[in-house]
Order: structure tokens, then C-alpha cells, then sequence
């Protein structure tokens, strides 16, 4: 028989999507406030993966990815996601009558083996974590890279993306060691 243990801490990052890039440096600031410092980033890249936005969000999608320096525990996923819920509505349009977001954010994790996305939807390959959250691995690292799992998103498979994710990996490793000391005397005092 197994025996429940903590979760080690993951490294959490957002990915960002807009057709108003200026909009990324107010939207990074007020994830700062929610989640910490950012300390990775990509560059802006267009975003042409599919039309399901556009009604919503208009043309000329932007894709962004930033990383936040705390370490968290993966258990707090559903928290982070409806806290990143009420940021996209702060930044909500309205214009004759019609509502709709400026900005999608959508808040995942990365430990050493796999990076999870949080999702409001259901669907066969998400398990729901808790007050309608769902997580769904969508990339696997092996054989010294990571590659695409299940119903991974395009824009997940990208080059940058993917070069973006494998330097997170090695920064969270890097954190990981540098706390494992810490870590060890708080489970050793519980």
C-alpha cells in the first residue's frame, strides 16, 4: 500500500493571448500582484492556430508565455486558474451590448516530467481537480525533450515553445535543488 505524500513544488507560467499587444505589460503587472515576480518570457509571436477566438477576441491574435519565479504547489492550480478568471474579466470589452475578453489567460505548471494546463472545460482527457477546474497534461519531457501529449495545442508544439519550456525545466530543476534543504526540515517537522 502506498502512502500520500506532499507534492514536490512545480513551476508556474501563463500563457497569454491577445490582438493587443500593448495590453501584455498591464495584464504581466497584474499577474505579478497574484503570482509573483515573472522570470522568463518569450517574445510576442502571432497566433494563427485557429478561428475560435476571433468572434470573441477579433483578428491579428497575439501568443505570449511568462514564468513566475515562487515554486507552488500543483494543488493550488484551481485557485490560480479562477484567480487568472477574474483578470480576464477586468480586462473585459464592452462595445454595443457585446461583451468579450481583450485578453485569454490560461495558467499551467511544469515539474521535470510533463507541463499540465488548467481548463474550464471538460473533456476525455482532463480530470477535474476541484469548483469546476480541470487539468490535462499536454507535453511529457523524455528522451531529453518534450514532446506533444494527446490533444496537445499547436502552439504548444512550436519551436519557441518548446525551447521556452526546456529552459523553464532547467531553471525549475535549478530552484528545486536550491530549496530541497528547506524542504526537508518543514516535512521532517510535520
Amino acid at each position: 500500500m502506498g502512502t500520500p505524500t506532499h507534492p514536490k513544488p512545480v513551476k508556474l507560467f501563463a500563457a497569454l493571448l491577445s490582438n493587443q499587444a500593448d495590453l501584455f505589460g498591464s495584464v504581466e503587472g497584474d499577474l505579478v500582484g497574484l503570482l509573483g515576480p515573472i522570470d522568463s518570457s518569450t517574445r510576442t509571436l502571432p497566433w494563427e492556430v485557429t478561428d475560435y477566438y476571433c468572434e470573441e477576441m477579433g483578428s491579428g491574435l497575439l501568443r505570449r508565455f511568462v514564468s513566475f519565479s515562487p515554486l507552488i504547489s500543483p494543488e493550488v492550480l484551481p485557485e490560480i486558474k479562477l484567480g487568472t478568471q477574474g483578470l480576464e474579466e477586468k480586462y473585459r470589452r464592452i462595445e454595443d451590448e457585446k461583451r468579450g475578453r481583450r485578453v485569454n489567460i490560461d495558467p499551467g505548471y511544469l515539474d521535470a516530467g510533463k507541463v499540465v494546463l488548467a481548463s474550464t472545460k471538460d473533456a476525455s482527457h482532463r480530470i477535474c481537480l476541484r469548483s469546476g477546474i480541470y487539468a490535462e497534461t499536454t507535453l511529457l519531457f523524455h528522451d531529453g525533450s518534450f514532446h506533444p501529449y494527446g490533444h496537445a495545442y499547436p502552439d504548444y508544439l512550436w519551436p519557441e515553445t518548446l525551447s521556452f519550456f526546456a529552459a523553464l525545466r532547467s531553471l525549475y530543476l535549478s530552484q528545486l535543488r536550491q530549496s530541497a534543504p528547506t524542504r526537508e526540515k518543514e516535512h521532517k517537522a510535520e
